[in-house]
């Protein structure tokens, strides 16, 4: 684990949260519903973020997993991970032992909270794989028809009236992930293995496309 021990993570203020996620996410936004801002120290200065909201879609997600609410009480029962960003100064396995702890606290702080959903970016970013190092499960493979580019370079998401004329969608897929918090919940919805993301020819990390199976065998090399 190195010097991923050494990361002291903590509630932030939003303001602090949204500045340095315009600053560093390859979006350069972030969500306007998040509730809820971790920030990651390491050698006393913030090296990344971790923001959780409600999901803009709540009422189609919910049934994702079953709590054993109905849908009125399960209504608080969730959080969206709508943003995670990390500086290149954090070391090797920081980003999946911040998202650990994250939940931890979470669990820990909010026990009405059951589970946490999360999309992996396959357009620009990745597919997932901090998500699987951390527990969850993929849930669904998208094609991207979402995520678009503006004429003039910049980034939109896709969603009702926004004007996004001349809009181009970015290749590549969106990959749903899901966490149990509560292990006496259940995922209501197939898992998928993670091989499937080869199948579609998926793979990403770090806006490179490459297949799990390469990223394997580049361990055991």
């Amino acid at each position: 684990m190195g010097r991923a021990k050494e990361i002291i993570i903590k509630v932030i203020p939003s303001k602090l949260a949204n500045e340095f996620v315009k600053e560093h996410h390859y979006s350069k936004s972030y969500v306007q519903n998040s509730v809820l801002h971790f920030g990651c120290f390491l050698d006393n200065k913030l090296h990344g973020v971790l923001q959780y909201g409600n999901s803009m879609d709540k009422r189609n997600v919910l049934p994702l997993v079953d709590t054993g609410m109905d849908m009125n009480e399960g209504w608080n029962s969730m959080l969206e991970l709508n943003r995670m960003v990390f500086t290149d100064y954090l070391p090797k396995n920081s980003e999946s032992r911040c998202i650990g702890i994250t939940l931890k606290m979470i669990r820990k702080k909010a026990p009405h909270i059951k589970w946490i959903l999360s999309y992996a970016d396959g357009t620009q970013c990745g597919d997932g794989t901090i998500y699987r190092a951390s527990g969850f499960k993929l849930t669904k493979i998208n094609k991207n028809v979402h995520i678009a580019e503006m004429p003039d370079g910049t980034i939109v998401v896709k969603h009702g009236n926004q004007n996004t004329k001349g809009a181009i969608n970015k290749e590549g897929y969106q990959f749903r992930y899901i966490y149990l918090l509560d292990k006496s919940c259940k995922i209501t919805v197939p898992i998928l293995s993670f091989d499937e993301i080869d199948k579609v020819n998926g793979g990403m990390y770090k806006g490179e496309k490459i297949t799990i199976q390469e990223r394997k065998l580049a361990k055991e090399a």
